[in-house]
């Protein structure tokens, strides 16, 4: 009796909300159910699962509407596209074994970035506000083979798909800027950074925006992702910001072709309903398109409920073996399930239940979920499109765990091939794979021009012309040049009081981009809160706990400083939206990142080395550097490697600077060099938080300065074994204390020279030598490290806050050979002095390796050597640091 009156009470409920669905629409029935969830919580409800829809369209793919474009032309040209990208593929590994390239993410793809380039992607055009698309990096041959139908690329150049060296004008493998700077925006093939970077590169065309450096801006930002890609925790992890600051600019596209490389994404589970519940969770629109037109007629069956549940009950495991599977097996284990959904199904033939198409190759409902994403105003969107991976591909691999790494089609299959899309390549040539291409005034070719023409032009594209900054005069920084006198200042405080002057600057100002990851405090920028305001779209809608003090929290519109909060990858995804402006916007723009040194290049390195692939532009700031300068922190923030990461990075700069006039010459030359003459590479300053005195820049140093290598003093003594140290960063301070020790106490005559960059200095020198080799009868060249050190005798010493292998760098270069100090192994929390001597990096450790080194080259007596030691009070017992202690 009871559950007769329960089914009573929930029917009328159900009849309700269908007429207020009826009469008052989808908003108010959606605010109903809310408030309804809202109450259960209150009421003590518990696992009310409230983020899962079920296994359908979202009502948007499953609108009447009059299709805007032409089917049948769209159809034969991604027929056509479909053949030239498998045939590129084919024949590189045909011709060149082991070449690689995919297939079948395309193929699972090609129709999802068709509607797209005929009905949204917007191009360049005249006024440069073009859409940003991240295409998915494993799906790249389907970008050559549009590009190829559209006369941008040529034959030859799908010919050489992966031969990019020799004669040949070759085609990456993967989106590539570097490689490709005409046509490449943005390098996804590193799985998770697409995202990540894509909703960064959303979130800064609204702070451009919203600090008045574009006029208007009604571009879209288009991430192409595959499900397996959403396991990477980049993929994930900025999706609230995208929420929260109501991002509707992006539109991520996941290819739920439920395979990743070796097997289904989530065989015992629901790929799809488990990333709805992800981005619904995150604050995201979320689309299902899930299910072709194929599938209307039966969800419109009386039978549509069972359908319904039947499709949420079977795993993508099931889907998976359904697509490689026949007609009957789908009708007896799919349908077969109730009785009713077989009756569903008596009138469709075996082979028309294996036709049945999921939701991302069909056209109609593909441009219904992109036409909806587009139109919803308040916030980002997610499609989760449900496609075959291989598609087209046949007993070659569609749906098959093998699909990904399939490269090569047997004679059967390309004639399987060629049918199933109704390419006219004849069968005496079918073995040959070729390219094949419409003539130009065929009505389909005119048709795909004129789409692209209304929307603005052919994508992808990377255009770089950009109006150069003025560069700033020495005189702005007439300070950091002279003796500090009294004050002692750190490195960080010194780059804070540069980056003032430039964010002051009438002609820079504006440009600059501070990027801090919640340490501004740490790095004394607190004042910048105040003068220059923290970025945030909505303002400050709240009194801040410190709005008493002068240096309050202040949220503002039009803020400059992009405050990312404990999040290094997100601050670098800003660092990369800023850094490629030139290519993305026509905008120079100079983003300063700042940050703990030790969570750089090692936290983020593969963010690090997109931003080299993608040209960016501008500084990264390593800051509290160096092993024994940070002196609290301990082992996972003490940093003394940073310097060789970065040298794993062709186009960064890196430096290591020890005093202020050091900074200012630097960043000055790197703003001329990046926004003046538009070199397309970033530089990376490692400063420290060491209080220490600075004296004034000695005379005719800017050029060492800039080349990594100049002489701080020169020994004023005549007589004596002559000594270098080469001193980098805060142990500069130390090595001309040794100095003088070494040549008050021991009769060393000394010079000091500053190291500020040992991988400028390697690559100077290992381009030299190159010229040399290839040119063994030629004038023998000489680097800028030989022709400083031409008329140096004497010993070589370097010291620095890094690990020895830094200064190693150049040994081989230096005179009689590099002895190097550094700081290899794990960090400790002590004092400065304490870990400096547990490193062996402390003055005394210095004038004793000058000694040794001077004894080992004959200049003086081991007997001197061993005085010191002594007289040193060094420890012979003590364990090296790079040992466990």
């Amino acid at each position: 009796m009871e559950n007769k009156l329960i089914d009573v009470e929930a029917s009328r409920c159900l009849d309700s909300f269908e007429y207020l669905l009826k009469y008052k629409g989808l908003s108010e029935a959606s605010e109903l159910i809310n408030s309804l969830i809202d109450r259960y919580h209150v009421m003590g409800g518990q696992n009310l699962n409230a983020i899962h829809s079920p296994y359908i369209n979202s009502p948007e793919c499953d609108a009447e509407f009059e299709y805007p474009g032409n089917l049948e032309y769209e159809d034969r040209l991604i027929n056509i596209m479909r053949w030239n990208a498998m045939a590129m593929v084919v024949t590189a590994n045909r011709n060149f074994d082991g070449v690689g390239g995919h297939i079948s993410t395309y193929a699972s793809t090609a129709c999802l970035y068709e509607i797209g380039y005929n009905h949204f992607f917007r191009g360049n055009g005249d006024d440069r506000n073009a859409d940003q698309i991240f295409f998915q990096g494993h799906g790249s041959p389907g970008n050559y083979s549009r590009a190829f139908m559209e006369g941008r690329l040529t034959s030859e150049q799908l010919h050489h798909f992966r031969l990019e060296l020799g004669n040949t004008n070759g085609l990456s493998s993967y989106p590539h800027p570097y490689l490709m700077p005409d046509f490449w925006q943005f390098p996804t093939v590193s799985m998770g950074l697409g995202p990540i970077n894509a909703i960064y590169q959303a979130r800064f065309n609204r702070y451009l925006l919203n600090r008045g450096l574009l006029s208007k801006d009604d571009s879209t930002v288009w991430a192409f992702l595959g499900d397996g890609e959403m396991d990477e925790p980049e993929s994930t992890s900025a999706l609230p910001l995208a929420a929260r600051e109501k991002l509707d600019n992006i539109i991520f596209v996941i290819n739920c072709n439920l395979q990743r490389l070796d097997g289904p994404v989530r065989g015992n589970g629901k790929v799809i309903q488990e990333l709805e519940g992800i981005f619904k969770g995150a604050g995201w629109n979320v689309i299902k398109l899930l299910w072709g037109s194929d599938w209307d007629e039966l969800l419109q069956s009386p039978h549509r409920e069972l359908l319904i549940k039947r499709m949420g009950e079977a795993l993508d495991g099931d889907y998976q073996k359904y697509l490689v599977s026949s007609g009957s097996y789908i009708r007896k284990h799919f349908f077969g399930k109730y009785p009713e959904l077989l009756e569903c199904v008596n009138h469709l033939t075996d082979l028309q239940l294996t036709k049945l198409l999921r939701g991302g190759h069909d056209s109609k409902k593909i441009y219904a979920a992109y036409k909806a994403a587009k139109d919803y105003k308040e916030g980002p969107t997610v499609i989760l499109a449900k496609t075959v991976k291989g598609y087209g591909l046949g007993e070659a691999g569609e749906g098959k765990n093998i699909s990904h790494q399939q490269k090569k089609l047997n004679e059967k299959e390309l004639r399987e091939f060629r049918e199933r899309f109704d390419i006219p390549i004849g069968d005496d040539e079918i073995v040959e794979t070729p390219f094949y291409l419409l003539k130009e005034d065929a009505p389909e070719m005119k048709y795909l021009h004129q789409q692209r023409k209304k929307l603005g032009g052919y994508l992808p594209e990377r255009l770089t012309t950009v109006e150069p900054l003025s560069l700033p005069p020495l005189s702005e920084f007439k300070a950091f040049f002279e003796d500090s006198g009294k004050a002692n200042i750190s490195t960080t405080m010194a780059l804070v009081r540069m980056l003032t002057i430039l964010l002051r600057d009438k002609n820079l100002g504006k440009f600059i981009v501070p990027i801090v990851p919640d340490e501004a405090r740490t790095f004394g920028m607190e004042a910048f809160f105040r003068q220059f305001g923290i970025y945030s779209p909505k303002g400050q809608q709240y009194e801040p706990a410190d709005s008493d003090s002068l240096l309050y929290y202040r949220e503002v519109t039009d803020g400059q400083i992009l405050e990312e909060g404990i999040n290094e990858a997100g601050a670098m995804a800003s660092f990369v939206a800023a850094g490629s402006a030139y290519a993305t916007h026509g905008i120079n723009m100079i983003p300063f990142y700042i940050y703990y040194s030790m969570f750089g290049f090692q936290r983020i390195g593969d963010m690090a080395w997109l931003a080299g692939d993608m040209q960016c532009k501008g500084f990264l700031i390593g800051g509290t550097a160096g092993r024994t300068t940070l002196n609290g922190e301990g082992l996972q923030h003490q940093d003394g490697h940073s310097h060789l990461l970065a040298s794993t990075i062709p186009n960064v700069l890196a430096y290591d600077v020890a005093f202020r006039y050091e900074i200012a010459i630097i960043v000055r030359e790197g703003i001329r060099r990046m926004y003046v003459e538009n070199e397309q590479l970033y530089y990376y300053l490692t400063v420290g938080n060491e209080n220490y005195h600075h004296p004034a820049m000695p005379k005719n140093t800017e050029t060492g300065i800039i080349n990594g290598l100049y002489k701080f003093s020169k020994s004023k003594k005549k007589n004596g074994p002559q000594g270098h140290i080469f001193g980098s960063g805060s142990l500069m301070q130390h090595a001309i204390e040794a100095a003088e020790i070494l040549e008050k106490d021991y009769g060393m005559k000394m010079d000091v020279w500053g190291a500020t960059s040992y991988k400028r200095l390697r690559h100077d020198a290992m381009n030299t030598e190159r010229q040399n080799m290839l040119n063994p009868k030629g004038l023998r060249k000489k680097s800028y490290l030989e022709e400083v050190l031409e008329n140096e005798s004497g010993s070589f010493v370097a010291v620095s806050d890094n690990m020895k292998i830094v200064s190693d760098q150049i040994s081989e270069w230096v005179p009689g050979g590099l002895f190097s100090l550094g700081t290899d192994g794990f960090g400790r929390s002590a004092t400065r002095e304490q870990l400096r001597r547990f490193f062996e990096v402390d003055t005394s450790f210095i004038v004793l390796a000058v000694l040794y080194k001077s004894a080992k080259d004959g200049a003086i007596s081991s007997d001197v050597v061993e005085k010191a030691i002594v007289d040193l009070e060094i420890d012979r017992e003590k364990v090296h640091p790079i040992l466990k202690v």
